[in-house]
């Protein structure tokens, strides 16, 4: 009977320690390798160009603001581009997730799901997939020697797990 009673307590420890762990409330803290003022340079489907972005607690730590500015100069088959963006990452208290919205001057506005690398030093943005709409990845990793590495990929409207590279750069805090 003591030994039933032993198993039962074992296996009722077991349980609460699994439950807790799958609650753990996720924590805007995680993303705190982005924080910052970035430079950098990049290169992909709209050429060669440079830009700065910031990542910033605000609303007492409610919430992360990420805003962009980039510029890429005419070619000869071209005019210049100036783009400008803004994200607002927040955690979803119902489905204890970091999500992300994004807006830019291009009218586009994409939702994300942000997932993190066990270590915390890589934050992927994910969109959601559909028949006919692309599907979109951002992605940040922070490298050993502190810069912050940055992908922008597509996937095409029914293969959303197609991504190509659209842009890619290398930044430095300022």
């Amino acid at each position: 009977m003591k030994l039933l009673r032993l198993l039962v307590a074992i296996l009722l420890l077991h349980i609460l320690a699994t439950a807790q762990t799958s609650l753990a409330k996720v924590s805007l803290q995680d993303l705190r390798f982005l924080i910052g003022v970035w430079e950098g340079t990049g290169k992909g489907g709209p050429g060669v160009g440079k830009g700065v972005f910031s990542f910033a607690f605000d609303l007492q730590n409610q919430i992360i603001v990420r805003k962009n500015y980039a510029e890429y100069p005419a070619t000869a088959g071209r005019p210049a581009v100036k783009h400008e963006d803004l994200m607002v990452i927040y955690i979803d208290a119902t489905s204890n997730q970091i999500l992300a919205t994004y807006f830019d001057t291009e009218g586009h506005q994409i939702n994300y799901v942000v997932i993190l690398s066990s270590e915390r030093q890589t934050a992927t943005f994910l969109s959601e997939p559909s028949q006919s709409k692309p599907r979109y990845r951002l992605s940040y990793a922070k490298l050993k020697d502190g810069t912050l590495n940055g992908k922008f990929e597509i996937a095409a409207p029914g293969r959303p797990d197609a991504f190509k590279n659209y842009l890619e750069w290398i930044a430095r805090k300022k």
